[in-house]
């Protein structure tokens, strides 16, 4: 099984969404269910079917969670010289195509924002920068084209610090 990179505060949102939903939403779907079961006849039961439904939801969420905290690799960026694109750099590239600046933070997986520059470190950008230092080129192959960037500035900044989606309890139920 691959592990899956991360960062310190990327973990402890995985394992706080994980014992969020086998601690709290879990039994509260499961007593929903109970309460609807009583109310008779299930086939025609909408609030029963409903909280059926909700309680799969939990269950394959809590499995997909419990993968990825079982595969994690917990880095801390901050302690890395970034000289060489790693997880956690901060890299400033530019397109020699169109001589515009992009700037891309390399993250894990379930932290990656793409929309605010965070990308995961599977993505074909990633994969082409990582090991590689400012002033090398590098080719990405996208889907429908080949990009070529030159590396201008590698640096290290908190993932968390970027990330403009942070999910919270609310988020972690099911509605």
């Amino acid at each position: 099984m691959m592990k899956e990179p991360m960062s310190i505060e990327g973990y402890d949102k995985l394992t706080e969404e994980f014992k969020y939903l086998l601690e709290v939403e879990k039994p509260k779907v499961a007593h929903e269910k109970l309460v609807a079961a009583a109310l008779g006849d299930r086939s025609e039961n909408a609030d029963y079917q409903a909280a059926k439904e909700k309680l799969r939801f939990i269950d394959k969420r809590l499995f997909y969670l419990n993968k990825m905290i079982q595969n994690s690799q917990i880095i801390d960026p901050s302690l890395h010289v970034h000289e060489r694109i790693s997880f956690g750099s901060t890299v400033t590239l530019v397109d020699l195509e169109t001589d515009k600046e992009e700037v891309y933070t390399l993250c894990g997986v379930l932290e990656s924002e793409p929309e605010n520059g965070l990308i995961s470190v599977h993505s074909p950008i990633a994969k082409a920068l990582l090991g590689k230092s400012a002033g090398d080129e590098v080719k990405v192959r996208l889907p429908n084209q080949i990009k070529e960037y030159e590396i201008e500035k590698i640096e290290y900044k908190n993932i968390f610090s970027l990330k403009k989606n942070i999910r919270t309890k609310s988020d972690f139920s099911f509605h």
